[in-house]
């Protein structure tokens, strides 16, 4: 790994994701580059691709920008260090593609890099592909692997079983590393899962807020969010198949959720107002 700079940082969060098989709909990643895009940050680290990534699986490309040489730009996860001081944390971002090898080593470097920020909470961002429509608001999980973390942060204990992706690697480490993890998932349309997912990532971000209490910018992911359904609405009613299979998971959505549309629900969308107006 390749030290880049060294900052100093204020009880720094650590947020993660990478792309591939936990990014359906580039709904993480694109998470990701929205914080960038919007708070001040530096880069502070950088993989060896050499250690963890199989190009044939993670191809290098080569770009050529205009008056300048052609070079090849290699696959690998970058951290980050963001200055929030309006906020009352700063952050650890973490993004790149998932590593093809080496998972545990890789896990470790990346929390060696938490303890030695003294992270006491790392984020875990991912997308998952689900029967969900695309109409209705994207649902995101907040889950802890572990009952202790669980209960610390009022959270969901995760009860999946099955394959799992570098973000479980890191999850499971950082428990017996005695980093505290969260992980968040937003589920994403399968039916338009090739295409980035704008409404995802904006759950994603409005999830973020509801965690650690916070404002963040997302006007732009709003509108593109808008855009994105109007799209997928139009695909939708030029196929009868389409239209007919996002009508029964629009029903099947909306009767799972008829109990959920109470006062909860409600005092989340008041506070996440509140939270913008003091910051406006």
């Amino acid at each position: 790994m390749q030290q880049i700079d060294v900052v100093q940082l204020r009880k720094p969060v650590m947020i993660v994701a990478f792309t591939g098989w936990n990014d359906a709909g580039e709904s993480a990643s694109s998470l990701i580059q929205h914080l960038l895009a919007h708070w001040e940050h530096q880069l502070i680290l950088e993989y060896d691709p050499e250690d963890y990534y199989d190009y044939q699986v993670n191809r290098p490309f080569i770009r050529s920008e205009e008056n300048k040489e052609r070079e090849i730009v290699w696959p690998t996860t970058r951290v980050f260090a963001a200055l929030t001081p309006e906020l009352p944390n700063d952050f650890l971002i973490v993004l790149g593609a998932e590593p093809s090898m080496r998972w545990q080593s890789f896990s470790a470097e990346l929390l060696d890099i938490a303890d030695d920020y003294e992270v006491d909470l790392t984020l875990l961002i991912g997308g998952l592909l689900a029967d969900v429509p695309h109409s209705r608001p994207i649902q995101v999980n907040v889950t802890a692997s572990h009952p202790d973390v669980a209960a610390r942060f009022d959270v969901e204990l995760s009860t999946y079983q099955g394959a799992t992706g570098i973000l479980g690697v890191i999850s499971d480490l950082a428990f017996k590393r005695d980093i505290n993890s969260v992980s968040l998932w937003a589920a994403v349309p399968h039916y338009v899962s090739t295409t980035p997912s704008p409404k995802a990532t904006l759950a994603l971000v409005e999830a973020l807020e509801d965690f650690l209490e916070i404002s963040l910018p997302e006007a732009d992911l709003r509108n593109q969010s808008l855009e994105w359904e109007k799209s997928v609405d139009r695909m939708a009613s030029e196929d009868a198949e389409v239209g007919e299979y996002v009508k029964e998971l629009e029903k099947n959505k909306d009767e799972s959720e008829i109990q959920e549309a109470t006062g909860d629900s409600i005092a989340k969308e008041l506070e996440r107002f509140l939270r913008r107006q003091e910051n406006s």
